[in-house]
């Protein structure tokens, strides 16, 4: 939000000043975006080319890519910007590309971002469930078997997105390897299968972030609860 009111002031300043074309800082540059495969984050995308654009840049179609390709193609001079950078999930990749020898950040969009495990409240409330460890337990992880082998089934995130390593990464930590299934994949394809068994009345375990239109689908405190991580 902070970086929208930013850019809106200045652009104010620009009109009110009658500047010409000719003496924009962007005439005759050509900027090129770059965004993630998630078509939610193409909003800030935008907000950023409307704003080069009345600037007096040029500024082509952004390139939809995973996250390190546009990390990379950034710190390469291949891609101009992007308008995603999750802090601190991907410090690893940021860091990787060049970091802030390589890159120029600035601005916030949101703050307080979460990302994290739920389930459903009618199960969390029967089996008195607030904790991703507690699944450890094979008679309670069981309750979230969508396949039949006996492991609870959560729903991860794509390969390539950052969250896939966090999520594996504690599925290890915390013990849950023998009892917790995480599948990734193409997410907007498991949510559906997962927003459909909940609907069924099904136990559904999944990982999600905010802001994201999930959680206004199932809505914690009301369809669903946060587990806590150790």
């Amino acid at each position: 939000m902070r970086i929208s009111t930013i850019l809106a002031a200045a652009l104010t300043t620009l009109a009110a000043a009658q500047i010409s074309a000719a003496d924009l800082p962007g005439a005759g540059i050509t900027v090129k975006p770059v965004q993630s495969t998630i078509s939610e984050e193409a909003f800030q995308t935008l907000l950023v080319s409307r704003a080069l654009e009345q600037l007096g840049y040029r500024v082509e179609k952004p390139s939809e890519v995973d996250y390190n390709v546009g990390y990379t193609s950034l710190a390469s001079g291949d891609a101009t910007f992007t308008a995603v950078n999750w802090q601190p999930l991907h410090d690893d990749m940021y860091n990787a590309a060049g970091g802030d020898k390589a890159f120029y950040r600035q601005g916030t969009y949101v703050t307080g971002a979460a990302q994290g495990y739920l389930i459903d409240k009618k199960t969390a409330e029967k089996y008195h469930i607030t904790r991703i460890d507690q699944l450890k337990d094979k008679k309670l992880a069981a309750l979230f078997d969508a396949n039949g082998d006996g492991k609870a089934d959560m729903t991860g995130c794509a390969p390539g997105w950052g969250c896939e390593t966090v999520i594996l990464h504690q599925n290890q930590a915390f013990g849950l390897s023998q009892t917790v299934e995480p599948n990734m994949g193409n997410y907007a394809a498991m949510m559906a299968d997962t927003i459909a068994r909940y609907k069924q009345g099904k136990p559904i375990l999944y990982y999600t972030w905010t802001p994201y239109w999930i959680s206004d689908v199932l809505v914690p405190g009301r369809d669903v609860v946060w587990l806590q991580v150790p």
